[in-house]
């Protein structure tokens, strides 16, 4: 059976199941099973802990959901609206093993330009960074950690 490496996240209760040697996570949100790959064991984590640490109702998160960019059709990993319906925060996760640098940035980036996010967040589940867009300064003012839903809904 395969083991996924501990990420920084506190502990959670993933669903797991093997079928055919193949391991698969239980989605809360989308209520269904899916293959765990390494990018989906930091997706859920993220799910679990942004629902159970941060406050955030799972009715307002959204996965994988399209967009299209330039005739492309892209998804985002994670997408929280406010309770208005209008998108919040914006989340890119990457496996572990991919390092966080200006080509994830660029991506989630060029993601927020269809969507209009105003709080963006990269993570490969051991690094986590949020920043919020400052219109008015034309400027990002990066964030400590992850915001609670409270401080921002």
């Amino acid at each position: 059976m395969k083991t996924f490496e501990k990420l920084n996240f506190p502990e959670s209760s993933l669903k797991l199941k093997y079928d055919n040697l193949k391991p698969f996570v239980f989605d809360n949100i989308r209520k269904k099973w899916l293959l765990l790959t390494p990018e989906e064991w930091v997706r859920q984590h993220l799910v679990n802990y942004l629902v159970t640490h941060k406050n955030y109702p799972s009715s307002l998160i959204s996965l994988e959901a399209g967009l299209k960019y330039n005739n492309l059709v892209k998804r985002t990993d994670l997408l929280i609206y406010n309770k208005m319906g209008v998108p919040l925060i914006i989340f890119e996760c990457k496996a572990s093993k991919v390092a966080i640098d200006q080509k994830v940035i660029a991506q989630i980036s060029v993601y927020n330009k269809t969507i209009g996010a105003a709080y963006l967040c990269v993570t490969n589940g051991l690094k986590h960074y949020c920043w919020t867009i400052v219109e008015a300064k034309n400027k990002f003012d990066f964030l400590q950690q992850i915001p609670d839903f409270k401080e921002i809904a």
